[in-house]
C-alpha cells in the first residue's frame, strides 16, 4: 500500500476508534503519523513535528487555563445563577431563558461542555419544579450552549478560526458564529412548539426557587479582567491563547484561585486529541492521502449537493464521535481539495456546513452535552423522591 494509501487507512482507523471507543484518538494519531510519515513516507522527524500546530496547543491551552481559574474559583456558577434567578416567572419564559443564558455563556468564552456543565444542575431541577418537560429543558440548554460555541473568544472557536485561516478562508469568525447560532435558534425554536412551549406560556407565572451567592472581590477581579482579555482580542486583535495565559497568569499571583484547583481543569485530553489529529491530518496532506480522501466523498457528491451532503456525513460522524476533537480537524482541512475534485462550490459555505452539521447533533444523549442533561435530570429525580 502507498503512503497516501497508509495514512487514508490511519485517518479512518482514528476516527472510526473515536466512535466506537473511549481511547485517546489524538495519542493514536500523534504515533500513526510518526510511523507512517517517518517509516512509510521517508519524512524527516522534523517535518512531522513540524505537522504539530503549536499555534493551535497555545491556544486551547490558554483559553481553557483562564476560564479554568473562573471555574475553579465560582465566578461562572454565581454568574449563572444570578442570571437564572433574574429570569424566574413564567414557566414559558424558562426554556428560553435557559437557552439565551446558555448561549451567552458559551460565546463569551467557556464554550458548550463548560456551560452546559454550569447550566444544566441549575436549569434541570428548576424547570422540572415549574412543570417544564426535562427534554425540553435539555434541548434548549445544550442548543443554546452549541450556539454559541463557535464565538471567537471561545476555544472551539479559536481552534475552528486557526483550520480555517489554514485554508484560505481567515477573517470568517464572527460569520461563523452568526450562522451556527442561527442555526441552533431554528432548531431550538421547533423545540419549544413541539414539546410545550406554548402551553406553559399560557399557564402564567411560577414560583422556582435557585440559591444565589453574592459577587465577592474574588470574582469581580475575575471578571473584570476576564472582560480585559476579550476586549484586547476582539478590538485590539490580541493573540488569544497567550493573552489568555497572561491574564490568567496575574489572576493566580492575585491569589484568585489555587493552582492546583485550576491546572487539573484544564481538559488537556481534548487538546491532545484536537492536535494530535491535525498532526496526522499534516502526514495525509504530505504523502497526497488527502487528495483519495477527498475524492472519496467527491464521488458522491455534486457541486449543487456538497453542501448538504458534507452536512449529513459530518453530523453522522459527529453523533458518536467528538466534533472538536476529531470532526472539524479532520474535515475543514479537506475543503478546498473537495471543491476542486467535485467541480464547483462555495469553500466557505462547504466549511460552515462542516461547521453547523456537526455541531447540531451534538445535543444527543450519546454526546458530552446530552448526557450532562440527562445525568442531571436523573440526579434531581433522584433528589426529590427522597424527600
Amino acid at each position: 500500500m502507498t503512503p497516501a494509501g497508509l495514512a487514508l487507512v490511519a485517518l479512518l482507523l482514528a476516527i472510526g476508534l473515536s466512535m466506537t471507543t473511549r481511547v485517546n484518538v489524538g495519542l493514536l494519531a500523534i504515533s500513526l503519523a510518526w510511523a507512517i510519515g517517518v517509516y512509510a513516507a521517508g519524512m524527516k522527524v522534523e517535518a512531522v513535528i513540524a505537522g504539530f500546530p503549536g499555534h493551535l496547543f497555545l491556544t486551547l491551552a490558554g483559553v481553557t487555563f483562564l476560564f479554568s481559574i473562573a471555574k475553579a474559583n465560582g465566578t461562572l456558577d454565581i454568574l449563572a445563577r444570578q442570571a437564572t434567578r433574574a429570569v424566574m416567572g413564567n414557566a414559558g419564559l424558562l426554556p428560553i431563558m435557559f437557552f439565551l443564558i446558555a448561549g451567552l455563556l458559551s460565546t463569551v468564552g467557556p464554550g458548550a461542555i463548560l456551560s452546559v456543565a454550569l447550566i444544566a444542575p441549575i436549569a434541570m431541577p428548576a424547570a422540572a419544579a415549574a412543570g417544564v418537560p426535562n427534554l425540553l429543558t435539555a434541548i434548549m440548554v445544550g442548543t443554546g450552549a452549541n450556539a454559541g460555541n463557535m464565538s471567537p473568544v471561545s476555544s472551539v472557536g479559536a481552534m475552528v478560526g486557526d483550520l480555517m485561516t489554514g485554508i484560505g478562508l481567515p477573517g470568517h469568525q464572527w460569520l461563523l458564529w452568526g450562522v451556527n447560532f442561527l442555526a441552533h435558534v431554528l432548531v431550538a425554536a421547533a423545540a419549544y412548539f413541539l414539546f410545550g412551549g406554548p402551553r406553559l406560556l399560557r399557564a402564567g407565572r411560577v414560583r422556582a426557587d435557585v440559591d444565589v451567592q453574592a459577587i465577592g472581590r474574588t470574582h469581580w477581579i475575575t471578571i473584570v479582567a476576564t472582560l480585559a482579555w476579550m476586549a484586547g482580542v476582539m478590538v485590539w486583535r490580541v493573540n488569544p491563547g497567550l493573552a489568555a495565559f497572561a491574564v490568567g497568569t496575574v489572576l493566580m499571583l492575585l491569589r484568585v484561585a489555587e493552582e492546583r484547583d485550576v491546572i487539573p481543569r484544564i481538559p488537556l485530553d481534548v487538546i491532545l486529541m484536537v492536535t494530535g489529529v491535525t498532526m496526522l491530518i499534516g502526514v495525509l496532506e504530505a504523502t497526497g492521502g488527502m487528495d483519495l480522501f477527498t475524492g472519496m466523498i467527491a464521488g458522491v457528491a455534486t457541486p449543487g449537493t456538497l453542501n448538504g451532503v458534507i452536512a449529513l456525513t459530518t453530523g453522522a460522524i459527529s453523533t458518536y464521535s467528538s466534533t472538536s476533537g476529531v470532526v472539524l480537524p479532520a474535515f475543514l482541512p479537506m475543503v478546498p481539495g473537495l471543491v476542486r475534485q467535485v467541480g464547483g462550490g462555495d469553500p466557505l459555505a462547504v466549511a460552515l456546513s462542516i461547521n453547523v452539521g456537526s455541531a447540531l447533533v451534538d445535543v444527543s444523549p450519546l454526546s458530552t452535552l446530552g448526557a450532562l442533561c440527562v445525568a442531571t435530570s436523573r440526579s434531581a429525580a433522584r433528589q426529590k423522591s427522597r424527600t
